[in-house]
């Protein structure tokens, strides 16, 4: 505590005696960019990670960056949405899970949290999706490769559960918000982007800027025009189209999985 008492004069004397002229536009009002949909792991910062100043992000921190479906909780999730689209006229959308989440670690191993910790119980079931489709399809991994696919499938998870929100899916099909998934790695500092043409997590350098409708995020929808890497035969695809040509797929979640784990993951949730 002391520590932070001290922080709080350092901030006074320092950041906001050289920023007074920000801090009295703030007092008027706030105008966010972005709304940022996080972890609530000490480790993450959604400020530091993308040098946003004060007031660019309207931020959502949980356990495990869940956002229930729509009616399916009384959180405060919904509230902040709904809020951020309709009052703040909020464009642009992130959700970003982390490497090493110790809420998608607690979700693999659900029974061991009902006794000790309930409410932490309770509230990982609204990620009933992900563990469900990660026991499902990845039943020959364990340890750090099963935590980052399982990472990796709940951002996309938690990007379905915010189109189940009427502002959200208005706001799509007048093509006025865009949906983005980040993976921030703790021990790298890198970010990854999930890239709805490439279905791949990538450096985020042209996806986040352009706007995609929400039929695009996953690629179980066909694409025109578009080349995408060749489906494994293990994992056949529903959906084709005739542009569809072979290429090498970068794995830069973990170069340690296989074409057919990787292929599960960046093509998206949606799929079966």
């Amino acid at each position: 505590m002391k520590k932070l008492i001290e922080g709080l004069g350092k901030f006074q004397t320092g950041y906001f005696s050289t920023h007074k002229q920000l801090f009295e536009e703030l007092s008027h009002g706030q105008h966010p960019r972005i709304l940022f949909i996080t972890c609530s792991d000490s480790r993450i910062d959604p400020n530091l990670i993308t040098q946003a100043q004060v007031g660019e992000l309207f931020v959502i921190r949980n356990a495990g960056n869940i956002i229930p479906p729509f009616g399916a909780a009384n959180g405060g999730e919904g509230a902040a949405i709904e809020y951020s689209i309709e009052a703040l006229n909020i464009e642009e959308v992130i959700v970003c899970g982390h490497s090493h989440c110790g809420a998608m670690k607690g979700l693999l191993k659900m029974n061991s949290l009902s006794e000790k910790m309930p409410l932490v119980y309770d509230w990982l079931k609204h990620a009933e999706a992900t563990r469900k489709l990660v026991k499902e399809n990845y039943s020959d991994l364990q340890g750090e490769e099963l935590l980052e696919v399982t990472v990796a499938e709940n951002v996309l998870n938690q990007l379905d559960n915010l189109q189940t929100y009427p502002v959200i899916r208005s706001r799509l099909h007048q093509r006025k918000l865009s949906l983005h998934g980040w993976i921030y790695r703790i021990e790298t500092g890198e970010v990854l982007a999930y890239d709805p043409t490439l279905h791949d997590f990538v450096a985020p350098y042209s996806s986040i800027f352009e706007p995609e409708p929400e039929y695009n995020l996953h690629p179980s929808c066909p694409i025109p025009n578009q080349s995408v890497f060749k489906v494994p035969q293990s994992y056949p695809s529903t959906q084709t189209t005739s542009q569809q040509t072979p290429s090498t797929h970068n794995l830069p979640v973990g170069s340690y999985l296989s074409a057919e784990q990787a292929e599960r993951i960046y093509r998206g949730s949606k799929s079966s």
